[in-house]
């Protein structure tokens, strides 16, 4: 019998990234197609008070490049402002895989169980391992894609349930 490791529990997170580059190459090519603009998709917001969808992007991109590094109690690379291009969504995304990927399955096993805590705004914030990436990484990397899918939906896009969850996904 085999238990989910840490590290095995992660790899969700790539998983995600890939979904996320797949919905926006179909916006992109939407976009092209429609003659629009593609700064009117990055720039979509669904209320005035959340971030447009260029933020989501970075959003899911730093989520999943942190939690790792977290984890494992190591210091994560720091990125620097949300993309302008469709191309630059993709390189955040690429970036985010590509960090996520230094940190080790050695590194990652056994974390289940550490406690750390960051600030967050003004909250400080206290996890074990395993109720970080459970209770608050991955729920919010559904969210911001959730977003991401929504404002391209509202914008005419033709996204389905299987451009959310993959093509594995069945």
């Amino acid at each position: 019998m085999s238990t989910l490791s840490m590290h095995n529990a992660a790899q969700a997170l790539p998983r995600l990234l890939d979904n996320l580059a797949h919905i926006l190459r179909r916006a992109e090519a939407n976009a092209e197609e429609r003659g629009i603009e593609p700064s009117v998709f990055l720039n979509a917001r669904l209320a005035p008070d959340m971030w447009p969808l260029a933020k989501q992007v970075q959003s899911v991109a730093e989520f999943a490049k942190s939690a790792p590094y977290r984890i494992a109690g190591l210091d994560a690379p720091s990125y620097e402002g949300s993309p302008a291009s469709f191309a630059e969504c993709y390189a955040v995304i690429e970036r985010a895989k590509a960090d996520f990927a230094k940190v080790t399955r050695t590194q990652l096993d056994g974390t289940e169980d550490r406690e750390f805590s960051f600030k967050a705004g003004p909250n400080e914030m206290e996890f074990t391992g395993i109720s970080y990436l459970s209770g608050f990484v991955i729920p919010n990397m559904h969210f911001h894609l959730t977003t991401v899918y929504n404002i391209l939906r509202l914008n005419g896009v033709p996204l389905g349930k299987l451009d959310y969850f993959g093509k594995s996904a069945s």
